[in-house]
């Protein structure tokens, strides 16, 4: 069962559908930023902050804020494990079932022709690094879920409908899959871009 979302997008489309699914079933959600105010927009209640949860405030410009122990002990920790729940309960870590995120648009970006500092605003470093914690942890204990784009929203979904709040392995591993395709193109886009701008 889904207990906990962990939604941090750029792109806040089908955000409204994603949220009143995990209504459905009691999830509770922590976010941050422009993402946050979006949820508390649509009316969600069981919406908690990053930096509640952290007990750390947003850096300036928001650079740093996801990057924080109880958030990747949420996602990469095995709460089956003892030694991890242990860790995680000395840590007052919770854990989280489900990571929704998207990138800064690096790609779309440079298309335009930024500069190097434009360019360096737009990549991404909290997403990719929590994109590659959560399918990590889905790989090792079928637990975490990694959604890495919109178009994976309507399946996930019908999914959590069709299993009373839970996901399967099949998806799970397929995400997984998906998300560190995701992060490697990210990447080799920044590597061309900056190829070329160098």
């Amino acid at each position: 069962m889904i207990k906990r979302a962990l939604i941090s997008v750029y792109d806040k489309s089908g955000l409204e559908k994603l949220v009143e699914a995990f209504g459905g079933y009691g999830v509770e959600i922590i976010s941050s930023g422009g993402t946050a105010r979006k949820i508390k927009e649509i009316g969600y209640e069981r919406l908690v902050e990053v930096s509640e949860y952290t007990g750390h405030s947003e850096s300036p410009g928001g650079l740093v804020k996801t990057l924080h122990p109880k958030v990747h002990g949420g996602l990469l920790l095995d709460v089956a494990d003892p030694e991890h729940k242990k860790w995680m309960d000395e840590n007052e870590i919770e854990p989280i079932d489900l990571m929704v995120v998207n990138l800064y648009p690096f790609e779309k970006v440079v298309a335009g022709g930024a500069n190097l500092e434009t360019a360096g605003h737009n990549i991404d470093i909290g997403g990719p690094t929590m994109t590659r914690s959560a399918a990590k942890a889905s790989l090792l204990y079928d637990r975490t879920c990694i959604v890495s784009g919109v178009a994976q929203y309507p399946e996930i979904i019908r999914t959590l409908n069709e299993n009373d709040g839970e996901l399967t392995t099949e998806l799970r591993r397929r995400y997984a899959l998906q998300a560190f395709r995701r992060t490697a193109g990210y990447d080799k886009a920044i590597v061309e871009y900056l190829e070329e701008e160098l």
